[in-house]
């Protein structure tokens, strides 16, 4: 059966590492026969939470930005997400982070998404440098009942633009994205 497979890059840099990895999961997700978007959150109006929570009983984010659509648009609806992101620091990007507190309209929601995936890039290698960011994404999925971290693709030594292309990390990604 074919899932609508939502993919969100959020890395600043264009031609980034993680983007790679995410066009590799898009083209395996593809092949398998899925419903793919993908959306990068470069050049996008992405305003903090306000804590106000009115979301709870909206449903609906009071900030109308770019985040609003991309939550009540695109995220409410797929089956499948995909988070892309480049690692600083050992966390998540920024603007992943930023994304992620503004999907709050989501908890009372009906969302369909079940399947969550993982996708990081980083100058360094090994388990050390991704899990805390996995961590804090497991940390927003806990709060969705219904879904589940589906899995995890990283990609190390990745620095310069165009550094991840040939790497095992790619493979990955398209097989994951075959297998969704």
């Amino acid at each position: 059966m074919s899932k609508k497979v939502l993919i969100i890059s959020t890395s600043p840099r264009k031609g980034s590492n993680s983007d790679a990895l995410a066009e590799e999961f898009a083209k395996g997700a593809q092949k398998a026969g899925h419903e793919v978007e993908k959306i990068s959150l470069i050049g996008k109006d992405i305003q903090f939470c306000r804590g106000c929570l009115a979301c709870q009983k909206t449903k609906r984010c009071v900030i109308h930005d770019d985040a609003d659509k991309i939550v009540q648009e695109k995220m409410l609806h797929a089956d499948v997400l995909v988070f892309a992101t480049p690692i600083y620091y050992y966390e998540m990007c920024g603007q992943m982070k930023t994304l992620l507190d503004r999907a709050n309209p989501l908890y009372p929601s009906d969302y369909a998404f079940r399947d969550i995936y993982f996708i990081a890039a980083a100058a360094e290698d090994g388990d050390a440098v991704w899990t805390r960011a996995a961590s804090g994404l497991e940390g927003w999925i806990a709060c969705f009942p219904k879904a589940h971290l589906s899995g995890v693709i990283f990609g190390g030594n990745a620095t310069d633009i165009g550094t991840i292309q040939g790497s095992s990390a790619m493979k990955k990604a398209f097989e994951a994205g075959k297998a969704v």
